[in-house]
């Protein structure tokens, strides 16, 4: 007896299926970067509700991040060993439960356990298990399409986050955000049966020393940058300790390297004696997996020292609450979207180099014209466009590069490479949050010193006093908290104004330093983008 087939142009259930897996797997996506751009417009919120400085909530969004990277690549393999849409559940079950922690801290110490860690933690588990099970769901075409919709989902989120998270901290509370999380993360749970998982489930031994190496290796590494701005980078500030006459910052950093070179010697150690390594080193010798993991690192970088820089202008130097910091990044969340969705169509054309190329390139516009705006009056039209412009850089990026690291290595090493994506990403993400910040915080601070040494009205005496309090902190405080610090510390009225003065024009210097930095990192970001592929999929030779 035949059995009777479906009408031509009727799909079948399968291929229903696999046609809405974008869907969970992009909500998916859209939860794990919503927190940090909502977190990017709360600060000022956030340091009044827990009398708290802008530095310890710069601290908790470095800290989610680096949790995420430290803990990729074990999650990962979590995925590879137990089954990867098994651990996309589990991981997204221990994220509500952060969120929902979060979403009731009474302290900020709950909101770091809860958002940097919990949260952290469960994003480790779910984001590699996402990458490989878009790369099993999809094929050729289809499969470049996905990881663009992924990938301008997780732009999106990035730069709608603000408008979003800034309407309900300014209307309600931030806590919204997160408890409104909980609820999506139901949704997707329950239809999670839509995406597709081909993946055989492997049996091998954890490698726990590869995790633990890999981990220590990268938290040192961001330590050592999120704790620049306080310890000095070879000038000892507020140092712990300092070994040699020097601040300890280069110390941290050069450990947190070397403990990465041990890893990758432990991890062909693993190899050879034919156990299964946390990271297959041999797969880092593919050049389009490198270009594609540094240009993740970069893109992310960029991106989140642009959002920890701009929201602080608005915020704390133009006096803007939530909702009207997240209007002023809407024109960022437009253009992603629209350049991630054309990207996907245009990569056939033009291939992946030329995309990522001209994205990085209009980043650096963008970070150019942006400066240009930092002002003590806000110049709106051309602060839009940069915005803009900014929106359609990333989007070229993010409409690319997850192809690209997935297409670039085997079946059986889909989550792996997932780890690998979501490690340079997250690394990127705290590292741009720390260092850019880092760098900011000592541009104020040599900026303040340089104003008020040269300014002729300000009494020596007073010109003392305050380079030793700017030499053991400074933080980026509105100039009307600035001016009330400066009276309860029995500076003398007549001088005060004068102050803040120089403050608030060291601020912005602070800010164009930050946004200089980012287009910076995204020049120098051009020559790895060397392998990538071009639009017949070729790849240079050495």
């Amino acid at each position: 007896m035949t059995q009777a087939t479906p009408p031509r142009g009727a799909p079948t259930t399968a291929a229903k299926s696999a046609s809405r897996a974008v869907i969970p797997l992009a909500i998916a996506q859209f939860i794990m970067v919503l927190d940090s751009s909502v977190m990017s417009v709360s600060i000022s919120q956030l340091v009044e509700e827990f009398d708290t400085t802008v530095s310890m909530i710069q601290l908790a969004i470095t800290l989610y991040a680096l949790v995420m990277a430290a803990l990729m690549l074990t999650g990962g393999k979590i995925g590879d060993l137990f089954g990867r849409l098994r651990i996309f559940r589990i991981g997204l079950v221990i994220y509500a439960i952060g969120s929902l922690m979060t979403a009731l801290a009474p302290t900020v110490g709950v909101l770091i356990l809860g958002w940097s860690f919990i949260e952290g933690a469960g994003a480790a588990l779910v984001l590699p298990a996402l990458a490989a099970l878009v790369a099993g769901s999809y094929q050729g075409a289809a499969r470049a399409r996905a990881y663009g919709i992924i990938g301008g989902v997780a732009g999106a989120g990035i730069a709608i986050g603000p408008l979003l998270g800034g309407w309900l901290t300014t209307e309600y509370s931030w806590r919204w955000v997160f408890a409104g999380e909980v609820v999506f993360v139901v949704f997707v749970l329950a239809v999670s049966s839509w995406i597709t998982d081909d993946h055989v489930r492997e049996k091998f031994r954890l490698d726990v020393v590869g995790a633990i190496l890999s981990a220590l290796g990268l938290a040192l590494v961001v330590v050592g940058v999120l704790q620049s701005g306080t310890w000095g980078w070879i000038q000892p500030v507020q140092s712990p300790i300092t070994p040699f006459g020097f601040a300890l910052t280069p110390f941290v950093i050069g450990a947190g390297l070397l403990v990465l070179w041990a890893f990758l010697a432990w991890e062909r150690r693993v190899a050879n004696r034919g156990r299964v390594p946390l990271l297959d080193v041999a797969n880092l010798r593919i050049p389009a997996l490198r270009s594609g993991l540094a240009s993740l690192l970069a893109q992310n970088l960029v991106l989140l020292g642009i959002f920890f820089a701009v929201p602080l202008y608005l915020q704390i130097t133009q006096g803007m609450d939530a909702f009207q910091t997240g209007l002023r990044l809407l024109p960022t969340s437009i253009a992603m979207l629209a350049a991630a969705a054309i990207g996907a169509r245009l990569g056939g054309r033009f291939g992946a180099r030329a995309l990522v190329r001209v994205g990085l390139l209009t980043i650096a516009v963008a970070c150019l014209v942006i400066i240009a705006t930092i002002e003590p009056q806000l110049a709106t039209t051309p602060f839009a466009i940069g915005m803009a412009l900014v929106g359609l850089g990333t989007g070229l990026l993010a409409s690319q590069l997850g192809n690209v690291v997935q297409s670039s290595v085997p079946a059986d090493a889909r989550s792996e490479a997932g780890g690998l994506q979501y490690t340079a990403q997250n690394l990127g993400s705290s590292l741009g949050t720390a260092l850019i910040g880092s760098l900011m915080v000592g541009a104020l601070a040599a900026s303040v010193l340089g104003l008020i040494a040269d300014d002729p009205d300000i009494e020596s005496a007073v010109s003392d006093q305050v380079t030793v309090q700017v030499s053991s902190g400074i933080e980026y405080i509105p100039p009307a908290q600035a001016e009330q610090a400066l009276l309860d510390a029995g500076i003398p009225a007549d001088q005060v104004d004068d102050l803040v003065a120089n403050y608030s024009a060291a601020q912005l210097m602070g800010i164009k330093v930050g946004m200089l930095a980012c287009a910076a990192a995204a020049l120098l970001a051009l020559p790895f983008t060397r392998r990538l592929p071009d639009r017949k999929g070729t790849i240079p030779a050495d």
